[in-house]
This record gives C-alpha cells, structure tokens and sequence, in this order.
C-alpha cells in the first residue's frame, strides 16, 4: 500500500502542479456525516457557462465526443460525483464548502442524460471510465480531489495509476471532424443571458412567496454570497452595510 500511495501521490501532484506540502491520502471512503443532496445546490444556468468557458461554445459530451443539437439534450454532470465528493472529504466541511465544489467549473462537463443517470452516476474511476479522453477525466479527477483535499480510496488509486502511466497528453481532446447533428448549435457568448435577463428575482428565488428572499433561499439556489450587483439584492436584508448578504 505504501508503494501504491507514493506512486499515485506522486503522480498526482506532478500533474496538478501542487505544492509539495499538498496531499491526496488514499484511504476508504467515509460518510462522516448525513448526505443532503440541497447542500450541494447549483443553478441550471449553468450548463450554459459550461458549454461557453469549458467545451469552446460546443454543446458536446468529451466522454463520448457526440455533440447535440441542444442544452435540452445534456446534463450537468460532475467529473468527481458528489456523493463520492461527501464520502471523501465534503462530509466534514460546511455547507459554503460544498455549494462551492458543485458549481465549480473546473470539475464540471457536459453528458447525456443516459451516460450521466444510468451509467457514469456516483461512481468513481475504478468503476467507470469514459470512451473518450480518459486521461484528461483522470487528470481532472486529481485536480478536484488535491483542491478540495478529497481522499482516494485504494481501488480509484490503482486504476489512476494505471490509466495515468498510459497516457501521452492529459489535454481534452475533441475530434476536428466530429460527427455532428446539422442543425448542431454552436453557441457566442451573445447566447448567455446576463443575470438580469434570467427572469423576476423574487419568481426565482423566493420560496415562500413573503416579497422577501433570505440567505437559506439564496443558498437552495446557488446564488450566495449576494452582492449588490445581483438582481435578487433588492429583496434582501443587507444588515452591515456593505453591499454583500449571506457571506
């Protein structure tokens, strides 16, 4: 075991570029505490970041490089699931925490809704790999995990390591001449609505229909801390003064 952890910590921070303090402890997973999907709110609106910033304005799935003809058609899929997320470290952290690791986009792509429910679901790299760009998923598995200082237990540790001592580049790679629908939509920053043009902030965000939004509707729905910038501020009690709620 202990040659197994040197080599995949080894590995690991060559790849992500940590610091040497930095760790990734291989050990079993562990639900510390109860996991509560809410915790790990993330607005849809984000499926539309991910296609802009991480797939180049393509609607397209890098575990299978099929690309689709719309959003409607994808999930929002999380490279490190969630749960596996909790069992492996988020257990212990709080809510802002876990808000953060699911809507960061580092760790998050696109898939069909059949790889993302039926096949990829919570399971990690020792269970599931992709068609496509394995070394890239296993990179940015590393990534996520050092980042959020998440463990690895044993049986991901060898398949990382296997998969890792493989590969020639950890850069996702989407075929030039990929097959796509005809009507494919390939989307400009001009597509993405400013939050502004998302809709009414109290249609959004106010739950119990009071006029009022408050910090524990603003984290369901992904949108805290709230600065004054942000559409659903108005509704809200900015109790210090300085132009931010629910820090």
């Amino acid at each position: 075991m202990r040659k197994l952890s040197c080599a995949i910590l080894c590995i690991g921070l060559w790849l992500v570029q940590a610091q040497a303090q930095a760790q990734i402890e291989i050990k079993p997973e562990e639900r510390c505490s109860e996991y509560l999907r809410e915790d790990y709110a993330y607005p849809q609106s984000l499926e539309a970041r991910i296609a802009e910033i991480n797939l180049g304005g393509s609607i397209v799935s890098p575990y299978t490089n099929e690309a689709f003809a719309s959003l409607e058609d994808t999930d929002i899929e999380h490279i490190v699931a969630i749960s596996e997320a909790h069992d492996s470290g988020l257990c212990g952290a709080g809510v802002e925490k876990r808000q953060e690791f699911a809507q960061d986009l580092q760790n998050l792509t696109l898939a069909s809704p059949h790889v993302n429910r039926n096949l990829k679901n919570d399971k990690d790299f020792a269970h599931w790999q992709p068609a496509e760009n394995a070394c890239w998923y296993a990179h940015t598995i590393l990534k996520v995990k050092a980042k959020y200082r998440l463990s690895i237990d044993a049986s991901e540790a060898a398949a990382l390591l296997n998969a890792i001592a493989h590969c020639f580049t950890v850069l996702l790679e989407m075929p030039e001449q990929a097959s796509f629908p005809e009507q494919i939509v390939i989307l400009e920053k001009a597509d993405f609505p400013e939050p502004e043009a998302l809709g009414d902030p109290l249609d959004l965000y106010d739950d119990n229909d009071n006029g009022r939004i408050t910090c524990a509707e603003a984290r369901q729905h992904g949108i805290a801390p709230v600065h004054s910038d942000h559409p659903a501020f108005q509704f809200m009690r900015d109790a210090d003064g300085d132009g931010i709620v629910c820090e």
